[in-house]
């Protein structure tokens, strides 16, 4: 049996393997919820992974389709009840954007995150002060109007998160392209920036971290919002991309769509300062700032 570590690959996984199941069966959606006296909505949202399943409807399910090798079966039933478990940021789903709450179970069992980003710091990689001010400043863009106690939630969800993944004992690879604009866009002021540059100088250094910066000398690129490539441990879970914008995010899973990010990041990272020069780099524009 494949280990799951959480709730979002483990339904993730489900959903590809109770789809597999239904084909080797050679039976549509339709007749398979006709059969399970189930609407069709339901079992297509437990085929997209949008919706937790119970251990007896896949038993039941597993049936229906006459599956006979109990050691799938045994895994199978114990990926929905992985699925089912609360998670830390289960409290907050109601406030979230689904994409982002997707994301951060993702992000929690990653074994590694390629991030690209064109004008500020990816999440993980934050101070507590440039966080804030990032999260506030997202709160004025068009179509988020987040109070106070929002702004507050997200950023301490944040900082969660980078305890979650950074203290991890099979804490992931971290791969990053940075835009040399992000090193001069002043979030949170001067001072702010300046500390978040000396952190970043500083965990550039870590095992299993690596930060390039793209340097204006590069040339001109397509452009790109900002976007993170999630690669899992286990073979059965394919990689994802998570798309973050100002009105809305998105997570994508499709291959092709994959593999089309993947090429966009390798290109970018070609273009970009080896490691050593970038840290160089961040560390010089952190001086400037006093």
């Amino acid at each position: 049996m494949t280990t799951v570590h959480g709730p979002t690959v483990g339904r993730r996984r489900l959903r590809s393997a109770l789809r597999r199941a239904r084909d080797a069966a050679g039976l549509t959606q339709e007749q398979v919820a006709a059969a399970m006296d189930w609407s069709l909505s339901k079992l297509i949202r437990i085929e997209a992974g949008s919706v937790s399943i119970s251990t007896n409807d896949v038993k039941a399910l597993l049936g229906h389709y006459r599956m006979t090798d109990q050691s799938q079966i045994d895994e199978l039933v114990e990926l929905a009840r992985v699925s089912r478990r609360r998670t830390w940021w289960s409290q907050y789903k109601d406030t979230l954007p689904s994409a982002y709450a997707s994301y951060i179970g993702l992000e929690t069992e990653a074994s590694k995150l390629s991030f690209f980003q064109p004008s500020g710091i990816p999440g993980l990689l934050q101070t507590e002060s440039y966080a804030r001010a990032a999260v506030t400043a997202a709160s004025t863009t068009v179509g988020d109007t987040m109070d106070d106690e929002q702004i507050e939630v997200r950023h301490a969800i944040r900082m969660r998160r980078q305890k979650e993944v950074l203290d991890r004992p099979d804490r992931p690879d971290i791969d990053v392209v940075l835009d040399e604009a992000a090193l001069h866009r002043q979030t949170g002021g001067p001072e702010s920036l300046r500390e978040q540059l000396v952190h970043l100088a500083e965990v550039g250094r870590l095992p299993r971290v690596t930060i390039r910066v793209l340097p204006f000398t590069a040339g001109d690129y397509a452009p790109q919002g900002p976007f993170v490539i999630l690669h899992f441990p286990e073979q059965d879970d394919s990689d994802v991309v998570y798309l973050e914008g100002v009105l809305a995010q998105d997570v994508l899973d499709r291959p092709v769509d994959v593999a089309a990010y993947q090429q966009t990041f390798d290109r970018l990272r070609e273009m970009s300062l080896e490691p050593d020069e970038s840290l160089a780099k961040i560390t010089k524009v952190a001086g400037q700032l006093g």
